[in-house]
């Protein structure tokens, strides 16, 4: 399911019209990406919760020359699935 599918299923499932669906959608991503930047731990109970990981630099090796290089320090988005998430996942593959 891509946003626009989710977009719609919201629409469909209320009295929301498209481009209102569109905005709640919109919003909701908007909110867990500015909790992200100001690192802040965004938690949806059940769901996932999402957070910043901070990974210090460290020396890599260029795939093309195979000489040493220095990857800078970054921070990147890290998704932890729930347990009640996980669990119905887990029910349907069986």
């Amino acid at each position: 399911m891509n946003k626009s599918q989710l977009t719609q299923e919201l629409a469909e499932a209320t009295e929301l019209n498209l481009k209102q669906a569109e905005q709640v959608v919109n919003i909701f991503f908007d909110s867990i990406i500015e909790g992200l930047t100001n690192d802040e731990r965004v938690e949806l109970r059940g769901f996932s919760s999402f957070r910043i990981k901070h990974y210090p630099p460290y020396q890599g090796r260029n795939p093309k020359s195979g000489g040493a290089i220095i990857v800078k320090a970054k921070k990147m988005p890290f998704f932890k699935v729930g347990k009640e998430l996980r669990d119905m996942v887990d029910k349907v593959s069986d």
